[in-house]
């Protein structure tokens, strides 16, 4: 049973210039940097970082990219491959970093996919901290509201726990790494993890009818969805704050199906809150009126297919469970989390393309070299069968129907 570990020392606040360079110079002496990020994506329309959390020669900071700080010099250490940057679950971090800052990341270390190579049944740092080294993380702030100020010190005291254990952590996983012989599953994931880019995303009216439960709206329904779902976005966007924080997307749904037409019937009908009703009733109700008047969607707003592509997809759809099953035995068998045996993009992109041959498994980009090395013959084996019995009848594609 590990020792609890002593009480924590406070972190570094930085918040100036000043403050930035005398951290950046300490950095200078280290080989290894542990790196997190809190954002406020519960209470900003478009979520910002908020803190970047460093630990290194065991000191801890905490930087406030909100003190107007000019940043530019850590992108310049995050894509040094000299210095070895640790994270625990790296992907949003990057991702944020980078649409943020434009920063890129070469040299790291990502503590969740080695614990997942490990075969941690549950990976989060909470869990591995505590197998590791008796500490108890306190979670409770994890919903915080990163964006507000002062930082308080329970706060401070969170923040700096997600970077302060990293590079102990790193060590061990490292030597036990070694002794299952895995450090290439890590090296490959983390390889992945330096290539990724934001994907852009320009909200669209027409993403209302993505939203669970569209389809059982007739259309004057759908259009009134529209028109609602466009204006939650706008008055989000306007308060900035998450669109759920306006209405939730059960609400929306009911409002488009009951089309009330008086504040009465907002209330009375359970979908509004009083609160909601007094701020945002005649609003919503002049959404569903434009919506009335405009009259029924006229165009579809949902793919029709035909009989063949019905059936091309549920031969996806077979196709894909059969290789999920694959999957699922295969890392329990190595005791391996399955999106390492097989990422989901990975397997989709096998699926769709029907890729029954070992060479055309390894040409497939989302297949980690060392992936393809283990599994291609067995993926393709998969693949192969299920050609195989699909041409012999033996698969029943009208089952997938009432499921």
């Amino acid at each position: 049973m590990p020792e609890v570990p002593p009480p924590l020392s406070p972190p570094t606040l930085v918040v100036d210039p000043g403050g930035l360079e005398r951290m950046l110079r300490e950095l200078e002496r280290a080989a290894h940097i542990a790196v997190d990020t809190e954002a406020d994506s519960f209470f900003s329309y478009r979520e910002r970082v908020c803190l970047v959390q460093i630990s290194a020669l065991g000191r801890d900071w905490i930087v406030d990219p909100l003190a107007e700080l000019d940043l530019a010099p850590l992108g310049e250490l995050f894509a040094d491959p000299a210095r070895l940057k640790l994270f625990h679950d790296a992907e949003f971090d990057i991702l944020i970093l980078r649409r943020e800052y434009g920063f890129s990341f070469r040299g790291l270390f990502d503590t969740r996919i080695a614990a997942a190579a490990l075969g941690h049944k549950s990976p989060g740092l909470a869990a591995v901290l505590n197998e590791h080294f008796g500490v108890e993380l306190d979670k409770s702030l994890q919903r915080s509201d990163w964006s507000r100020r002062p930082l308080s010190p329970q706060q401070l005291a969170y923040a700096r726990c997600d970077t302060h254990y990293l590079e102990r952590l790193m060590q061990e996983q490292l030597e036990l790494l070694r002794e299952r012989e895995r450090e290439h599953i890590v090296r490959e994931e983390v390889l992945r993890l330096e290539r990724l880019e934001p994907t852009p995303r320009t909200p669209s009216a027409d993403d209302a009818f993505e939203l669970k439960g569209a389809r059982t709206l007739s259309p004057l329904g759908l259009r009134a969805l529209r028109e609602l779902y466009t204006w939650r976005e706008q008055e989000a966007a306007r308060r900035n704050v998450p669109p759920f924080k306006v209405l939730n997307n059960e609400q929306l749904l009911g409002l488009a199906q009951a089309l009330p037409n008086h504040p009465r019937l907002l209330t009375g009908n359970g979908l509004l809150y009083g609160r909601q009703a007094g701020q945002y009733g005649g609003t919503v109700l002049a959404a569903i009126a434009r919506a009335q008047a405009a009259g029924p969607l006229e165009r579809d707003p949902f793919p029709s297919y035909s009989d063949e592509e019905r059936r091309a997809f549920e031969e996806q759809g077979e196709l894909t469970d059969r290789l999920k099953q694959w999957r699922k035995v295969e890392a329990e068998k190595l005791g391996l989390d399955s999106a390492l045996v097989l990422n989901r993009h990975a397997l989709e992109a096998i699926a769709t393309r029907r890729l029954s041959t070992p060479e055309a498994v390894r040409g497939l980009a989302s297949v980690l070299p060392w992936q393809a090395a283990s599994f291609a013959d067995a993926l393709a084996r998969v693949v192969a069968g299920f050609e195989a019995d699909l041409a012999a009848g033996k698969i029943d594609l009208r089952s997938r129907r009432r499921r």
